[in-house]
């Protein structure tokens, strides 16, 4: 059946009168047999990357053909994810160096040029993002441990997105609270960069729980959430290398969601052991009752972690304390 329907629809996507038609059909055909269309993958992105290029379709036709895409390939194995968005991505990102008067970056960091670039002059921008998005996560539900440059970079791209376009975070389209479940997981990463790039997704997204509603409920629903996973870091889990990044996701709470953070501390504090088997409830009192009390200086909040990292680990006190 595939076989021979599949062609007629991409011959159709070449046909701007057809658009509508048959870019709905392939986003259906997406969406319902994605299980049955990887000998199919090549072909349909190939084509689709074709008509996106020559821009036949209009907007609204290329945000249901970059979901269409997405569909098709969070069905299939990682590398070839991968292979398959490289070649989809790629002409974009020309496009924009072009556009920025810029040398090609050979790193091909996923997408950071869009954000330098203004949606007027690159309507599906949008699409892009959410499609780069929605395949990336369908990595995390195969088990993105073996992928943390993928993860790395992933986190980049939404930290930019919040940066230079968090209305982006308004789609309906973009599942927010999956792409936050997804940071939570990569704190927990042995990767220091990894790290790194996750406890800055976090701190660009804070601020906004004022100004973009879906940010501020999936906060509300999960913030606790967020701050095991800080605290699991701080208490050992993590290298001390990074307990400033800690602390500065600690402030961004403290100075965004102050009343909410007072709530998570005392729950999440609240197991024995936890953080650490080494500290007592006293001094988890005290260390909730210091951070709640600094939301203007920062230096103050890394010099508590660190502190308090010390004392989870048994190292307080001791030479290595000294040269921390």
């Amino acid at each position: 059946m595939l076989s021979s329907v599949l062609p007629l629809v991409l011959q159709a996507l070449g046909n701007p009168d057809l658009s509508v038609s048959s870019v709905s059909t392939l986003k259906k055909i997406c969406r319902e047999c994605k299980y049955d269309l990887p000998p199919y993958a090549t072909n349909i992105v190939a084509v689709s990357q074709e008509v996106l290029i020559k821009q036949i379709h209009k907007t609204s036709q290329c945000m249901w053909l970059m979901q269409a895409l997405g569909f098709l390939l969070s069905a299939l194995p990682v590398e070839d994810i991968l292979r398959n968005l490289h070649s989809l991505i790629t002409p974009y990102i020309q496009q924009l160096e072009k556009l920025a008067d810029e040398t090609p970056n050979p790193s091909n960091k996923l997408m950071v040029h869009i954000f330098a670039s203004e949606t007027d002059h690159f309507p599906p921008i949008k699409a892009l993002f959410e499609l780069v998005t929605s395949v990336t996560l369908s990595i995390f539900q195969q088990g993105p441990r073996d992928h943390p440059d993928i993860v790395d970079s992933f986190m980049q791209l939404q930290a930019q997105a919040l940066k230079r376009k968090p209305d982006l975070f308004l789609s309906e389209s973009l599942d927010v609270k999956a792409v936050f479940h997804c940071g939570v997981l990569s704190l927990k990463f042995p990767e220091a960069p990894t790290v790194k790039s996750t406890c800055l997704f976090f701190t660009e997204l804070l601020p906004h729980c004022s100004d973009v509603p879906p940010l501020a409920r999936v906060v509300q629903e999960d913030g606790k959430l967020l701050v095991q996973a800080v605290l699991e870091g701080i208490g050992g889990g993590a290298s001390r290398s990074l307990m400033d990044q800690f602390a500065d996701v600690l402030f961004c709470l403290n100075k965004h969601c102050f009343s909410l953070l007072a709530v998570w501390l005392k729950e999440a504090l609240q197991p024995p052991g936890f953080p650490s088997s080494r500290i007592t409830a006293e001094q988890k009192d005290n260390f909730s009752h210091q951070i709640l009390r600094e939301r203007v200086n920062k230096r103050r909040v890394k010099d508590i972690v660190k502190e308090f990292t010390l004392l989870c680990r048994g190292l307080h006190g001791t030479e290595y304390a000294a040269e921390y």
